[in-house]
This record gives C-alpha cells, sequence and structure tokens, in this order.
C-alpha cells in the first residue's frame, strides 16, 4: 500500500506541474496581479511627485524673476547713490542754480544776449537755437493768463 500512495502522490505532482493544460484552459493572461499591483505604485509614486515637481520648478522661476528684481533695484541705488554725490558737491549746486534758475551770485556780472532775430526777452543758446523761457516767466505768464476774462 505504501507503494499506492507513492504513485499517487507522483500522480498528483504531475498533474500540478504540466502547464500545457492549465494555461490552454484559462488563456495565458497579459495582464498578471503583480503586473497590476506594479503599475499601480507606478502611478502613485509619479501621482505624488507631480505636484512637489511642479513647485519646484514654479519656485526657480520666481527665483529668477525676483534676482532680475534685485538687479534692476541696485542699478537704481547705484544711479541713486550718484545722483546723492553730485548734490552734496557746492559747485554743481551753483552750476545747476545757474543754468536752471538763472542764478546770479553777486560779484559775477550776468548777461543775457538777444539775437536780434524779433525774439527779445530770449536767451539763446550756442547754436543760435532759442532755448525755454525761465520758470519764473511761464509762472507769472499762467497767471496772467488766468487773471483775464473770458
Amino acid at each position: 500500500m505504501a507503494q499506492d500512495e507513492k504513485a499517487r502522490s507522483r500522480a498528483a505532482r504531475a498533474e500540478r506541474a504540466e502547464p500545457e493544460d492549465d494555461g490552454a484552459r484559462r488563456g495565458n493572461p497579459a495582464l498578471t496581479s503583480r503586473a497590476a499591483i506594479l503599475a499601480v505604485v507606478v502611478c502613485a509614486i509619479a501621482l505624488s511627485l507631480a505636484y512637489p515637481v511642479r513647485e519646484y520648478i514654479a519656485q526657480r522661476k520666481e527665483i529668477a524673476d525676483l534676482q532680475h528684481k534685485e538687479g534692476v533695484a541696485r542699478g537704481q541705488v547705484d544711479e541713486l547713490a550718484q545722483r546723492k554725490r553730485q548734490l552734496g558737491d557746492k559747485s554743481y549746486i551753483e552750476r545747476e542754480a545757474t543754468r536752471r534758475l538763472h542764478y546770479c551770485r553777486p560779484d559775477v556780472k550776468c548777461y543775457i544776449v538777444l539775437d536780434g532775430g524779433g525774439n527779445e526777452g530770449q536767451q539763446t543758446r550756442k547754436g543760435g537755437t532759442p532755448s525755454r523761457p525761465p520758470w519764473y516767466e511761464t509762472l507769472w505768464r499762467s497767471v496772467e493768463a488766468a487773471d483775464r476774462p473770458r
């Protein structure tokens, strides 16, 4: 009897080991459960990394924009620092007062050159082109125009 049982167990093992019959009956599916689980895990990893990667790219762009703005601001600071140094120079202030406000120091004689072409009262620059009237003349003309009745 021991040999009968051995023969039966061998036959049972042989039936289990025959993949030809089993594969033919099930149709050998292309997507196994392991592949499905692997696909789900890969999708989960991709979805969990998508948002942080998008935020990283957005932050890098924001950093580049801020660095550009910082460079522009530094350029403005440099220009303003140079302007501050200029305005601290007494000779520059005197030149600007003479040029813009037609300021004349007491120890200097100032002249207004007329070109004789009918533009009396207007100063001329080098080259003979008339310049804008001084600010106070423009102000006075606007006051006179405002006083006139309509």
